[in-house]
């Protein structure tokens, strides 16, 4: 038996941003109703789902599904629990979970105490082979409900630690914020410097280790925080902040300016890649060979002989990919992110590659000037967008240009599945389906989805 009610959802459920009570629907639960009920499955924001039979009235539709529609974070598929709602939604409702009366075989106990009140991990209490399991189950469904196809997706490539992997981390504080369940302010020795407490969007819950975060960081994190408390102590800060922890080849560094190198092992020489600390790169380096070694090979099959990275940053892709073609383009809008993908392609002795400064949403106009290099009938095109996907823009220009193949690389595969509608509109089939973890314990996931142009230009 696992008791796990969340105690602070009475001062953060009824209350409004700016400290207005927020009048509470009551249709179909009461506030604070308790209710049992059976978990079928998991939705893509790693809550559990299930459903409750009830009867049509003026204010609830008739079912359609088999009742009305429960989310109780930390639970999982098959487990019977009793849950306290909070949120009743138009077509659903939300709940904390109180007591899990039949637990999952897949269930077991989290190694971090703030699991369950930390934001940050939602399947910390789930066996890492069943989590992998249900990640490419649900990149099956969002392709089937949002692409409009049915297609086998691979097993999820996991990641080479499950605990321990994450190279960035950024706690954040707010001096100026008293605790979620005070009445008075903090003390710079109670102010919390963490994450955002699960379920809400303001409060945050003191962290002081990580256990997803590398070793390295953990033990830079203390020092960190005894700086932070010490200096709002002296009244540094006024308003809320974030710190960023940085790791990269073992080094911790806090300086949103300094330049960092990582390095990739793989077969041949290891790649090793200057940016800054701020820029964007992916957060699990144990997976990126594996991970930019299976982008490549997937452009390369479609045999493209030239390749376009369309988001390259600082040349992660597009540098990792060079030696499978014979000329490769990288476009980023950020012209410090080019400076340093020129610098890690001459540091790496890799001639092959070019890289211009400009919007992604003008990126063959850009590559105008290098033609007849990058024939479509020739040219696989690399895209990693924004968790937001594609927009219009870019994607028509993409279309009018019509590359050979495109390996479309995101962080969010419901906006992927979304795009992919698109891509099937305009002549591309679907050839394969690959899940990374790049994020164990979590809900998140890459996935890498490989298209081919029916008819090449």
């Amino acid at each position: 038996m696992l008791l796990l009610f969340l105690a602070d959802r009475d001062a953060v459920c009824s209350v409004s941003p700016v400290g207005k009570k927020k009048k509470f629907n009551a249709v179909p639960f009461a506030y604070h109703q308790e209710i049992e009920l059976e978990i079928a499955t998991l939705t893509n924001l790693g809550s559990g789902l299930g459903r409750i039979p009830l009867a049509a009235t003026p204010d609830v539709a008739p079912d359609s599904g088999g009742g009305w529609v429960v989310m109780v974070p930390f639970t999982l598929p098959g487990e019977r629990v009793r849950a306290r709602v909070f949120r009743n939604h138009r077509n659903f409702s939300e709940a904390d979970l109180v007591e899990v009366l039949t637990p999952s075989p897949h269930r077991i106990a989290a190694p971090c105490p703030l699991f369950g009140r930390c934001g940050g991990c939602q399947y910390q209490h789930f066996t890492y082979p069943k989590q992998l399991e249900w990640k490419r189950r649900q990149v099956a469904e969002l392709l089937q409900h949002l692409g409009g196809i049915e297609f086998p997706v691979a097993p999820v490539v996991p990641s080479p630690r499950d605990y321990g992997y994450r190279s960035k981390l950024t706690p954040h504080f707010n001096p100026a914020r008293p605790p979620a369940a005070g009445a008075g302010g903090t003390t710079a020795a109670e102010m919390p410097i963490g994450f955002l407490r699960q379920g809400t969007r303001f409060d945050l819950i003191d962290v002081p280790q990580c256990i997803i975060a590398t070793e390295a960081i953990n033990a830079r994190l203390t020092a960190v925080r005894q700086d932070i408390r010490a200096r709002a102590a002296a009244g540094h800060f006024t308003r809320a902040a974030t710190v960023l922890l940085r790791e990269a080849s073992g080094v911790v560094t806090t300086d949103y300016d300094a330049v960092i190198t990582e390095t990739i092992e793989r077969e041949g020489p290891p790649l090793r890649l200057h940016f800054l600390a701020r820029d964007f790169f992916q957060n699990n380096p144990f997976i990126l060979p594996a991970f930019t070694a299976y982008v490549q090979a997937q452009a390369a099959t479609s045999g493209a002989r030239f390749l376009v990275d369309a988001y390259c940053g600082s040349g992660l892709f597009a540098l990792a990919a060079a030696g499978g073609f014979e000329r490769v383009a990288g476009i980023e809008i950020s012209e410090s992110s080019i400076r340093f993908a020129r610098e890690n392609a001459a540091a790496n002795g890799i001639t092959n590659a070019i890289f211009e400064a400009g919007d992604a949403a003008r990126i063959f106009a850009t590559l105008a000037a290098h033609a007849p290099a990058f024939a479509p009938a020739e040219t696989a095109v690399m895209i990693d967008p924004p968790r937001k996907g594609c927009d219009a823009p870019f994607l028509e220009q993409l279309f009018a240009f019509g590359p050979r193949a495109v390996v479309y690389v995101s962080c969010d595969p419901a906006t992927q599945m979304r795009d992919l509608r698109h891509f099937l509109a305009a002549g591309y089939r679907l050839e394969a389906v690959q899940p990374f973890d790049l994020f164990p314990q979590t809900r998140h996931l890459e996935c890498v989805l490989t298209l081919r142009r029916e008819s090449p230009a």
